[in-house]
């Protein structure tokens, strides 16, 4: 299924608020959405919310054989889906250009920085390494999935635990959770993405683009930044020619922008790990009592309720009382009534219905008062019979034997007048 095309109308007033430097959401053109990191229940799950974005990325382990080229490093395998519940332009099942994508940019961003030591990962040289692998679930989309995808794919990775292993020979041993603590992952650094849309030609810049946002840039450039200022990757899509200035601000920004991020991840860590430690509520459970299980909730407007009873008061006072008699029901034209508390019901078609029908009875009296003495006078003549139904009355007739009967009379009488003549 494709997503809405905007319409022209649309197009232009986005462009045009744009280059008033105005945006939908009433942000500046350097401003990100609000970023929202929250964990589950077990290690390495994190729900991420940049605005009306929401992403969750879930890391999980297993041991495999190393990589013939590197025995001695563990493998990271990413792996990013596009849910039909994040928009109606993903399809299930087939990768689009889209995914195919995110993930190159994810995996350049994550593992091509060495962000990780790999080397911790190995169990057994040449036999058994650890395999990381981080799957990243667009939940909803609205704009800069390329920024919440990394931000939850390194804070997943920071949360998680790997088990403890034991090797005693050629057997190795993999602890529970209730025999030896699990193992965090060893973290060099936080890379994070930062995007900047660009609108006509480059003529003008935001950052943190909404989904309406993309539709109508003509480019799109993300830089991959750590902490320490250091550029773990970058790369322009659209095929817009960006001035080498133009690159330098949008990376001076980005520092500012990946600090800022760096320092809200490692606060969330913190407060979850003194939680669990507490033994308190965290992750899912700790969302129940909260009712944010739901993806989305509505954000209430604060209203200035102090002097409402005041104001009501005055506009009660200066009101005119209301009418204790209630006017008369009026019928303006047949067919048309009142209905109303203290009323009477009237309805001027039911009134001509009835006269209507009064003038029909009074016609069938009339058509009966003719129709018997008819019937009387056919009772001695011709008549037959005559039915007692009570829909109507039939009234048969025999015309032809009447007519014979008179003709045969008459023929008689002519005869008889014949033979007297004769004997005369």
């Amino acid at each position: 299924m494709k997503d809405t095309p905007l319409s022209n109308c649309e197009r232009d007033f986005i462009l045009k608020a744009i280059e008033e430097k105005k945006r939908l959401d009433g942000r500046q053109t350097y401003d990100f959405r609000q970023i929202k990191i929250t964990f589950g229940t077990d290690y390495g799950c994190c729900f991420v919310d940049l605005g009306k974005t929401r992403v969750m990325a879930q890391v999980s382990c297993e041991l495999v054989a190393p990589k013939e080229s590197r025995p001695n490093e563990g493998i990271m395998f990413f792996n990013i889906e596009l849910s039909p519940m994040a928009s109606p332009a993903f399809e299930q099942g087939r990768q689009s250009e889209l995914s195919v994508k995110l993930n190159r940019q994810l995996e350049r961003c994550l593992r091509n920085s060495k962000c990780i030591d790999t080397e911790s990962l190995c169990v057994v040289a040449g036999e058994k390494v650890w395999q990381i692998r981080v799957d990243v679930s667009m939940l909803n989309n609205d704009g800069n999935l390329m920024d919440a995808a990394s931000v939850a794919a390194i804070t997943a990775l920071c949360h998680f635990r790997r088990p403890d292993v034991g090797i005693q020979g050629d057997e190795v041993t993999v602890y529970s959770p209730e025999e030896r603590d699990p193992i965090p992952l060893s973290i060099y650094h936080m890379p994070i993405s930062v995007s900047f849309s660009f609108f006509q030609q480059g003529t003008f810049l935001l950052v943190d683009p909404c989904e309406r946002e993309e539709r109508v840039m003509d480019g799109l450039l993300m830089i991959a930044m750590n902490k320490h200022r250091e550029i773990c990757s970058i790369q322009s899509s659209g095929g817009i020619m960006l001035l080498k200035e133009q690159v330098m601000r949008c990376s001076k920004i980005a520092a500012v922008k990946v600090s800022e991020i760096t320092e809200l991840i490692s606060k969330a860590l913190l407060n979850d790990k003194t939680a669990r430690k507490a033994g308190g509520r965290c992750g899912f459970a700790e969302s129940m009592p909260q009712e944010r299980i739901t993806a989305l909730k509505m954000d209430e407007t604060p209203v200035e309720m102090s002097d409402a009873t005041e104001r009501a008061n005055d506009i009660v006072e200066k009101a005119e009382a209301p009418s204790r008699t209630v006017p008369s029901p009026l019928v303006p034209a047949p067919g048309v009534g009142q209905v109303g508390q203290g009323q009477q019901n009237s309805w001027g078609l039911q009134e001509e219905d009835d006269g209507e029908d009064d003038d029909e009875d009074d016609d069938e009296d009339q058509n009966d008062m003719e129709t018997e003495p008819q019937e009387k006078n056919k009772g001695t003549g011709d008549v037959v019979e005559i039915s007692d139904s009570e829909e109507e009355e039939v009234v048969i007739l025999h015309p032809n034997t009447s007519d014979k009967a008179k003709n045969s009379t008459s023929h008689q009488k002519g005869a008889a007048a014949s033979k007297k003549r004769q004997k005369k």
